[in-house]
């Protein structure tokens, strides 16, 4: 699968462009949307989830430090982080924001929010495969550490 940058911009601006539009939708769709399905037995896992993208959030974010950047290309005189976090998933941060759709939309039991949780999935997988030809190219260790660790489940995916 070839993941290349929307608009084809040089730092990756088009892919957070896209990726804030999927939020917004995932976002207004829980409240204006919600309810559409009976019981509290979402209660639990959406919890759970929201527990799981806010603890990787802040993990990834802390773990990152002075070479997190809002956009998919590393800084120029980025470092390769691979402890941490790092160390079990290549991709926490995407992992967090996937996670904290599909909490909102079974918190909200909202089908369009749903909906958006699940388009989040392939996208944040090809912006993490564009980033990850762009790490392979700044680092020589990105190779042997993508066989290691995995993009955003650890030991599976």
């Amino acid at each position: 699968m070839n993941a290349t940058p929307p608009a084809n911009t040089e730092r990756g601006t088009g892919w957070v462009a896209v990726q804030f539009a999927l939020m917004f939708l995932l976002l207004a769709a829980g409240p204006f949307c919600r309810g559409q399905w009976a019981g509290v037995g979402t209660w639990i896992p959406g919890g759970g989830l929201l527990l799981l993208g806010a603890w990787t959030g802040m993990r990834g974010s802390r773990d990152l430090g002075a070479q997190r950047t809002p956009l998919p290309r590393p800084k120029d005189d980025g470092q390769l982080v691979t402890t941490g976090i790092y160390a079990h998933v290549r991709h926490p941060l995407y992992l967090s924001v996937i996670a904290l759709g599909f909490a909102w939309a079974l918190l909200w039991r909202s089908a369009p929010a749903l909906a958006m949780a699940v388009l989040q999935v392939p996208f944040f997988d090809l912006k993490a495969r564009c980033e990850e030809r762009w790490l392979r190219k700044q680092f020589p260790d990105y190779d042997a550490y993508a066989r290691r660790v995995k993009r955003f489940i650890p030991r599976l995916y």
